[in-house]
């Protein structure tokens, strides 16, 4: 196998949770670039279609449905979804997310579950019914922030708390899901440009970018491109790790 073949998916089956906007978007189109086939999960499930687009114009079949992933039900409904259209699943991209920007002293009980539900107890719903459904070995891939690691000066408690628990799950799981050939990695974006950062004081975003060594926000497809790669032949001896993509904020 080359090292070109090694990124390559053909064959492979990849879920992709929060597919109906910003990184999800680029996620579903990367991975179908590199040649899987999809299924897609969402809120959101009218947005699904247009994401199902840009699979389809890749060259790739794609299947998606309305999830929840603070419901168990729905977690188990997508990877069955994944199971009765092709057979097998092999690789789970666990993007799904919400924050918050409230203090610590004035964040509510209701906000602040409704953010651990989502980011981190969703992820855990979908990868234990993938690890249930997976027969041959795959790739697990979490999608952690550089927030979970180092604060940045934002009010934001709840998702950071809940983003540095995706980084421990990823490493329990790796260790307990690496004898049946399942890898789990998370990655960490720094400040990426989606349609979440749009409605950010421009001054504020400019801010954040001479704070970067690259000078630069990130892009989709930088976090996508590092997403292929984790669930690729091209990262089959790394588990249990944290990729930074942040331009060198964590440096």
């Amino acid at each position: 196998m080359s090292i070109l073949d090694r990124f390559k998916l053909d064959g492979k089956v990849a879920v992709v949770t929060g597919a109906s906007s910003g990184l999800g978007v680029a996620f579903s189109k990367a991975l179908a670039e590199a040649g899987a086939d999809l299924v897609l999960g969402a809120r959101r499930e009218e947005r699904l279609a247009d994401t199902g687009a840009l699979v389809t114009a890749a060259g790739r079949t794609w299947v998606g449905r309305k999830t929840d992933v603070t419901k168990p039900e729905d977690c188990a409904a997508l990877i069955a979804l994944a199971i009765e259209k092709y057979g097998h699943v092999d690789i789970l991209v666990n993007n799904a997310g919400v924050g918050t920007a409230v203090p610590a002293t004035h964040e509510t009980p209701d906000q602040y579950r409704s953010v651990i539900e989502t980011n981190l107890m969703g992820s855990y719903w979908m990868a234990q019914e993938f690890a249930k459904a997976n027969k041959g070995g795959g790739a697990i891939v979490n999608i952690s922030s550089v927030l979970g690691l180092k604060p940045q000066g934002l009010p934001q408690a709840a998702y950071a708390s809940s983003k540095a628990g995706l980084i421990g799950f990823t490493k329990s799981i790796a260790a307990e899901l690496g004898s049946r050939n399942i890898r789990c990695n998370a990655i960490a974006p720094g400040f990426i440009e989606t349609e979440m950062t749009e409605v950010l004081d421009p001054a504020v975003v400019e801010q954040w970018r001479n704070a970067i060594p690259l000078k630069r926000g990130g892009k989709p497809e930088d976090v996508a491109n590092a997403t292929v790669f984790l669930a690729s032949d091209m990262s089959a001896y790394i588990t249990g790790q944290t990729l930074h993509v942040c331009g060198g904020m964590l440096m």
